[in-house]
């Protein structure tokens, strides 16, 4: 790809109180910062975070997203995340590996690993 060539993506924006704490539980999920923004000392923080080629946006700006939202992860291994956070993992009937967690602030995550 060229330097100056953009890739299309949809990127949620998931509202979190907490930037720094929530940045620790994405972690867990195999996320890390990419960047962060804030327009002067003592404002909300706005940051990336990327997993792979999948970004999401956390936001303390009040007026960004609403709390307890869901969003779905298709992810390789399902397994391996249920295990990191002490989930059971659930048979979905549309030929899916679930399953859901909440952040610290609410925002419902589905991950799922299509079935074999």
């Amino acid at each position: 790809m060229a330097e100056n060539e953009t890739v299309e993506q949809a990127i949620p924006i998931l509202r979190v109180k907490d930037a720094e704490a929530a940045l620790s539980w994405y972690a867990r999920l195999g996320f890390a910062k990419q960047w962060e923004h804030r327009f002067e000392p003592g404002f909300p923080l706005f940051v990336e975070v990327a997993r792979g080629p999948v970004r999401l946006f956390l936001s303390e700006h009040e007026g960004d997203a609403r709390p307890d939202g869901v969003i779905y992860l298709r992810v390789r291994d399902v397994d391996a995340i249920a295990a990191e956070f002490g989930a059971a993992v659930e048979e979905a009937e549309w030929g899916a590996r679930e399953i859901e967690l909440r952040d610290p602030d609410g925002n419902r995550l589905r991950i799922g690993t299509p079935a074999a």
